[in-house]
């Protein structure tokens, strides 16, 4: 039997599969729910335990792990009807690898405190291949007598574990680094295009460019993928584009002019009107198709 503690996994997309993968593979116990029954299926088939509820999944569990898609999807996984939060023992630690708006986090952090839940925001990047290798980034934010709670499961998950500071930290860092990420996708597609329309193979450009300024993990894991248009999900346009409405609030609340970021939105924006939403990120590249001769 497992000694270490016993997780529910709330969340079985391709980033919850990922994590609660890695963390059975590290001997975990896991307890897995989604209302989609084929995803918690999946997971089942490599070792978790089943639930028909959140609640039925953090009952007896030590820590609950979600990965979720927005702040309203969070809420009710947590306090809605038969939510973890009617499963769960007090004290229980409630760790949010989602990524949603730093307000709603501290509201959620705050709504979980008031009936002895503990909360902390340690949304990720580096995507599923990185989260099934335990090579994650996470930026935490909560209190700090949580996160050293936490810390041993989020080791198993990562190679780079910062703790930010209090809640909302983490999520503000990880909107920093999604118009890092955004800004960064769209530069790596305009290059690939360029590269192949002047008859450069641009699948041999990030071993060219490995280790120059120029170099980038999204260069170096994506250009190939724009170049031959493999689009196999790791991260979907559609989420970008939830994260990045984020961020454009986040700047109007603090004043923070962004104009790259607002010029990339509205590229993923006409993404997703052309029906590329569910699509990677590396269908950033289809954006520069348009008529070829």
């Amino acid at each position: 039997m497992s000694m270490k503690p016993r997780i529910a996994m709330i969340g079985c997309g391709v980033m919850g599969t990922a994590i609660a993968s890695r963390l059975i593979a590290t001997g975990y116990d896991v307890t897995a729910f989604d209302p989609d029954r084929t995803k918690v299926e999946r997971l089942a088939a490599v070792g978790a335990a089943a639930a028909r509820s959140g609640a039925e999944a953090a009952a007896g569990t030590d820590a609950i792990v979600l990965s979720l898609n927005s702040a309203r999807i969070v809420r009710e996984a947590v306090f809605g009807a038969e939510g973890v939060a009617a499963g769960a023992r007090a004290e229980t630690i409630i760790i949010d690898m989602s990524s949603i708006e730093p307000m709603a986090t501290r509201q959620l952090q705050a709504e979980a405190s008031a009936i002895g839940l503990r909360w902390m925001d340690c949304p990720l990047s580096g995507g599923a291949p990185k989260a099934r290798d335990g090579q994650l980034t996470v930026m935490a934010g909560g209190e700090p007598t949580d996160f050293e709670r936490a810390r041993p499961i989020l080791a198993d998950l990562c190679e780079n574990l910062t703790y930010m500071g209090p809640s909302g930290a983490g999520q503000t860092t990880k909107l920093v680094n999604q118009v890092l990420c955004a800004l960064n996708f769209v530069a790596v597609a305009e290059a690939t295009r360029l590269a192949v329309d002047a008859g450069v193979d641009a699948q041999k450009i990030p071993a060219a460019l490995r280790g120059g300024r120029a170099d980038s993990a999204i260069l170096q894991e994506f250009m190939g993928k724009m170049a031959r248009n493999d689009f196999s999900p790791t991260g979907r346009i559609d989420n970008m584009v939830k994260d990045l409405v984020a961020v454009q609030s986040l700047a109007m609340q603090t004043g923070t002019a962004m104009p790259l970021t607002a010029l990339c939105m509205e590229m993923h924006r006409l993404l997703v009107a052309a029906g590329l939403g569910a699509a990677d990120n590396a269908a950033l590249v289809r954006f520069y198709d348009g008529p070829r001769d």
